[in-house]
């Protein structure tokens, strides 16, 4: 007997074009979001701590690591990554 996979209804929406380009694009934010997140609090740095280091705001870390954020860019990445002791990776992976 073969192994018929059940569609969900997160299947079903995902065949959709446009809810999958939103739906990847939003992941894609929550995704950087938490990483930031992360990084940060595994270097032990409060989000003021970090903001001190990159020579900004508080209130600037708080919104990049909300998922409603979009505007990141690759120096950004760089000083935060560097800020925390570590290094940034980007890979391109096939779909």
């Amino acid at each position: 007997m073969a192994n018929k996979k059940v569609k969900t209804y997160m299947d079903k929406l995902m065949e959709n074009k446009q809810f999958k380009a939103a739906f990847e694009e939003e992941y894609l934010k929550l995704f950087i979001s938490e990483k930031i997140a992360k990084l940060r609090k595994s270097a032990h740095l409060t989000q003021e701590a970090l903001a001190k280091k990159i020579h900004t705001t508080k209130s600037a870390i708080s919104r990049y690591e909300s998922a409603r954020y979009s505007g990141y860019s690759m120096t950004l990445l760089e000083k935060i990554a560097h800020a925390c002791g570590a290094d940034l990776e980007i890979r391109f992976k096939r779909k």
